[in-house]
């Protein structure tokens, strides 16, 4: 689930290597590997040779999002080559993860209930909203766009699916239980546990590198104007994802903390390799409201640091398991007047 723009650049190289206008000490050597349309959530294969990702570029013929994966070793051949589509074609999909074999990739996606994609969201009391497709369940694909696996039969959202390093959990958000929480299941989808339990929208969660914690995203509203709003969006499949922090538990719950307290939108955290920080996106600097920088802190919530500085707009970071790259989806590099979000791929520095 995330933040959708269009509008399509003209480029000459299907893979861009970047000048860095700002301070970004943390990442060198920053390559381009998508042109056009919304492109997020790219997510490494354990070998880190790999992503799979969402895109809704209409270039590729997509009327909304869809999954591929991508040779980051290669790139695209040109900029309006697609890559390997995994998901049907078929209703809207999102948070694609490979599966530890490398040969199979999950997803979330709508098409059982539709093959045309959900209607937009409809104006609410004028604020920026999400939509929580109830249609959305949790598949499995194999690297041709063979749907070999539902892993998620519940009624209600089911979606924003991760695996554990370790290649044995999973951990996703559902309304199974009539709120937004997280739940951990088996890889083979058995086992199923709800993680966390109190009111608000808890997802976007990933587990650390050694497998034993989560990191994710909550909105926690404590007046009752707030909970009442919240339960009221929710009651219409919608989330405002306006005010969100970054928190963590151990991955059966226990020990929850928040990890910052800056207000505004704290979201699509990551572990470092080393699992003794967090990357995210915020926009909480900004005077704006919309204006997303990736920042580093400690698991206790001091030492934040801003890592990008270019675009107005980086988010949904992830380390390879090597530890050595970082990929992440940004807005700089567009034409005038474009408001793409592109996958880019950066060296990372300690």
């Amino acid at each position: 689930m995330r933040i959708n723009y269009l509008l399509t650049p003209l480029l000459l190289f299907a893979t861009v290597a970047l000048a860095q206008t700002g301070d970004e000490k943390h990442l060198t050597n920053i390559k381009q590997l998508t042109f056009g349309g919304d492109n997020a959530e790219a997510y490494f294969s354990f070998d880190s040779k790999y992503v799979s990702f969402q895109s809704n570029n209409p270039k590729w013929g997509l009327q909304c999002d869809q999954i591929f994966y991508l040779d980051v070793t290669k790139g695209l051949k040109n900029p309006d080559e697609r890559p390997q589509f995994i998901s049907t074609g078929k209703g809207r999909t999102t948070c694609s993860y490979f599966m530890p074999d490398g040969k199979h990739i999950l997803f979330g996606s709508t098409h059982l209930a539709n093959d045309s994609c959900p209607p937009p969201i409809k104006p609410y009391l004028n604020k920026y909203l999400w939509a929580v497709y109830d249609t959305y369940d949790i598949f499995v694909s194999d690297l041709k766009g063979k749907v070999v696996k539902q892993l998620t039969t519940e009624k209600g959202y089911d979606a924003e699916a991760t695996i554990s390093p370790k290649g044995d959990k999973i951990v996703f958000t559902s309304t199974r239980n009539g709120d937004l929480d997280l739940y951990i299941m088996d890889i083979d989808g058995k086992n199923v546990k709800q993680i966390t339990n109190q009111l608000g929208y808890d997802g976007g969660a990933f587990f650390s590198p050694d497998g034993k914690k989560l990191v994710f995203r909550s909105s926690r509203p404590k007046t009752d104007e707030e909970v009442a709003e919240y339960k009221k969006l929710l009651s219409m499949g919608l989330v405002a994802p306006t005010d969100m922090e970054i928190y963590t538990c151990n991955v059966d719950g226990s020990d929850l903390r928040q990890i910052t307290k800056l207000g505004k939108a704290n979201w699509a955290p990551y572990f470092t390799p080393k699992g003794d920080k967090i990357i995210f996106s915020s926009n909480h600097h900004s005077q704006r409201g919309y204006d997303f920088q990736l920042y580093l802190i400690n698991l206790d919530g001091t030492g934040l640091e801003r890592v990008t500085n270019n675009s107005i707009f980086n988010a949904f970071p992830m380390f390879s398991y090597d530890g050595k790259k970082l990929i992440f989806s940004s807005n700089r590099n567009n034409a005038p007047g474009s408001r793409d979000t592109n996958l880019y791929i950066a060296d990372w520095v300690d």
